[in-house]
């Protein structure tokens, strides 16, 4: 089989937060596709692998970048032994057999590229492959589904108005505390009580957004905290390591997010 590759055999952890699980197998059902919108490393991609588990549906991921082109999305035509041949991209790979195509960080990618999804994303769902001469109806089973963080929206790295209103959308934050504590316990196997204050640590950082920090610390991030002190490191050290030193190069929020992970040491 074509999508094989792209079925996930075991189930992605994925703690709700809300009616996310509902809402998604509603636009699924009616073939919608779904904009996440959400900080970087709150869950976004690890709710679309689950989603696509729990529908039984293979998940080709792309990760967009600003030089991405159309023809990485849709195919191109390849020189081999036998002769010129035409390769689908990762986009009509889904189109055609039936998957779910997730856009990871569309932003990232340049308008022009972008805007070949836009026949799939309303009542035509059809790719037209320009350079092959065919035009490919998507299959019954495949949706679109795309992502990025409006915190780094700017009049460069914004989707177009004629782009966002072809979408559903969901919008996505950091879980609460209670859940958040589960979700790094769970992930990086150090206790609750540790994870808890890991989860203090980044609210504290969280509240600097805007005043220093772009972004604060992701559950992402203390996920891989956790597994540094699972290995031994000391919570301190862990802390700058995996939350401090990648988020900011700036001497006093360093000292600042220092004084937070004291705190709560």
């Amino acid at each position: 089989m074509k999508l094989d590759q792209y079925r996930l055999t075991e189930e992605p952890a994925y703690h709700a937060s809300g009616n996310e699980v509902a809402f998604y197998e509603a636009a699924y059902e009616a073939r919608l596709p779904v904009m996440l919108k959400g900080p970087t490393g709150c869950g976004k991609t690890r709710f679309v692998e689950h989603m696509a588990w729990k529908l039984g549906k293979p998940l080709i991921t792309v990760s967009c970048h600003e030089d991405m082109t159309a023809s990485d999305l849709v195919g191109r035509f390849l020189l081999g032994p036998e002769g010129t041949h035409w390769q689908d991209g990762p986009l009509t790979l889904a189109v055609r057999y039936g998957a779910i195509c997730y856009l990871d960080e569309i932003v990232e990618a340049r308008q022009d590229t972008t805007v070949v999804i836009h026949s799939l994303t309303d009542d035509r769902r059809i790719l037209p492959l320009e350079k092959k001469g065919e035009l490919v109806h998507a299959h019954p089973d495949f949706q679109l589904v795309i992502s990025y963080n409006p915190g780094y929206q700017s009049v460069l790295k914004d989707l177009k108005e004629s782009t966002k209103q072809r979408f559903c959308a969901m919008d996505f934050t950091y879980p609460a505390a209670g859940i958040e504590t589960a979700i790094v316990a769970s992930e990086s196997g150090v206790a609750p009580d540790v994870a808890g204050r890991l989860v203090r640590i980044a609210e504290k950082s969280r509240h600097l957004r805007g005043q220093g920090l772009e972004e604060g610390a992701s559950t992402r991030m203390l996920i891989h905290a956790g597994r540094l002190m699972r290995s031994g490191m000391s919570l301190t050290d862990a802390c700058r390591l995996a939350l401090i030193l990648p988020i900011t190069d700036d001497p006093d929020m360093r000292d600042a997010l220092e004084a937070a992970v004291d705190a709560c040491a």
